[in-house]
């Protein structure tokens, strides 16, 4: 393929997902990145506890505060370009890591098959994930890594990685076995390169940084210290969730791989049998193994946070696939093919469009109701803490509530955060809460396996709207999401 028709291609299928990815997936997708931004760009939001407390950086939501800026410029701030533009660059972005890592790959056709059928990577790759950016800047500093000790660090490579680090502290974590690796190829060259190129890059970033978040969090503030403090120090983490150590083993790389983690195992094989011909493919392979060992020891573990691994392993598997292919029957190539495609057709579009999309098309309903009459219209989140975006979605500084779920970061004893203590007793909650004689909100969002817990309150209001959620429903997560409003008299 020439090289235009590889990034119309990259492009096609990155933009399209910006339209048919239509779940929600997690909630940092938008409150760390777009909450914030809209917060600093208008004046008025909700900050969670991080960035009260300091311990994530402003660099991608200044970002995209800086487009909404633009756009309120052009008097072009609508909601949905409020939702859709950062969304959009987020995809062409990626379609620019996926070119970089088909050059990386030696422009394999296999290359440009894994990456654009990875289904993990279609459902993330527009999401305004910190770790979308951070998989999408790997995968470009990836390509631009000295693979050999004839190549120098590029300026591109040093300020990349640089950035990633800066915004994730624990991307540390996948390129320090690769620092080593190449510290080991340069021999006596170390020092002088350090020196001259590592360390000036880094302080430079590092000052910049401080700067731009100091300023925006109003305080002097180093995030990466914040962060490791609180996440790794404190194991904040845990307050959301636990895993065993297997996890990402037993679960985490099997569901993000699904099919493609058979052509991985085969390639481990061959390269840790043939190591000194794969030296390259064999320092991924250890920078992969060191980056899953570090992520097993910490206790909460997310499928999101492996997603920076996900270019390198694909890269290995892409490699293996092409040697495979040279000696295979076309019939036998074509229907690996065909079964790697529909393998992952399958999830992609069902956790796409289907799997837990009722909290995104009620704030859809919800805007409308907003901007119709925003001076009366007050809404009430009963449900998961951020189970939904919120104003970066509304674009109206309308009045809300929704339940909280801070960490206990002053080790209260016997501690609960304000949602425990609502699904304790919902119905205690609300009377405490919203007394008879006390103002209503005008509506109630809650799921539906709420709603013979609150009926006291709900003898008030009317059902106007139902949306379908998911098929799997759990815990505190309802198959329906409901929007009331109150009977007026």
């Amino acid at each position: 393929m020439k090289n235009s028709e590889v990034i119309a291609l990259l492009i096609l299928v990155r933009v399209s997902s910006v339209f048919l990815v239509q779940t929600w997936f997690v909630p940092d997708e938008y409150w760390q990145s777009l909450e914030v931004a809209h917060n600093f760009a208008f004046n008025y939001g909700y900050l969670t506890w991080e960035w009260v407390l300091g311990i994530r950086s402003y660099i991608y939501p200044l970002a995209i505060a800086f487009v909404y800026k633009i756009l309120e410029f052009c008097r072009l701030d609508h909601a949905y370009a409020l939702i859709f533009v950062p969304r959009i660059l987020q995809a062409l972005l990626s379609a620019y890591a996926d070119y970089c890592f088909y050059k990386w790959c030696g422009r394999m056709k296999w290359a440009i098959f894994n990456i654009t059928t990875a289904w993990f990577w279609y459902y993330v790759c527009s999401r305004t994930l910190i770790n979308t950016l951070e998989t999408a800047l790997t995968m470009i500093a990836l390509a631009h890594f000295p693979w050999d000790s004839k190549r120098n660090l590029n300026s591109t490579f040093l300020w990349i990685v640089s950035l990633v680090c800066i915004m994730r502290p624990t991307a540390v974590i996948q390129w320090l076995p690769l620092a080593i690796y190449y510290a080991i190829i340069l021999k006596g060259r170390l020092f002088d390169v350090f020196f001259r190129d590592v360390l000036p890059f880094s302080m430079v970033s590092f000052m910049i940084s401080t700067v731009i978040d100091s300023h925006a969090h109003g305080k002097f503030i180093i995030t990466g210290y914040e962060f490791l403090k609180v996440n790794v120090f404190h194991n904040v983490g845990e307050w959301y969730g636990t895993q065993p150590w297997y996890w990402y083993l037993s679960t985490g790389l099997p569901a993000t791989l699904g099919i493609q983690i058979v052509p991985f195992i085969l390639a481990t094989i061959n390269i840790l049998r043939n190591r000194h011909v794969y030296q390259n493919d064999l320092a991924l392979l250890g920078c992969i193994t060191f980056s899953l060992g570090i992520y097993s020891c910490l206790t909460h573990k997310e499928f999101r946070f492996i997603l920076p691994l996900l270019p390198m392993i694909l890269k290995i598997s892409a490699g293996h696939l092409a040697r495979w292919s040279y000696k295979a029957t076309p019939f036998m190539v074509w229907l690996v093919v065909s079964v790697i495609l529909v393998s992952n057709i399958i999830p992609a579009l069902y956790l796409s469009l289907i799997h837990q999309r009722g909290t995104l098309r009620v704030m859809d309903h919800l805007r409308t109701l907003s901007e119709s009459s925003p001076h009366n219209t007050s809404l009430l989140f009963l449900m998961p803490c951020h189970s939904t975006p919120l104003y970066s979605h509304l674009h109206k500084n309308v009045t809300t509530r929704f339940l909280t779920c801070e960490p206990n970061l002053y080790n209260v004893s016997n501690y609960q955060d304000e949602a425990d203590q609502f699904y304790n007793n919902p119905n205690e909650w609300l009377r405490s809460n919203y007394p008879p004689t006390g103002k209503l909100p005008s509506h109630i969002i809650a799921f539906d396996s709420l709603l013979l817990s609150i009926t006291d309150i709900l003898s008030r209001y009317k059902p106007i709207y139902k949306f379908f959620h998911t098929n799997m429903p759990s815990g505190r997560v309802g198959a329906f999401v409901y929007i009331f409003e109150i009977i007026r008299t």
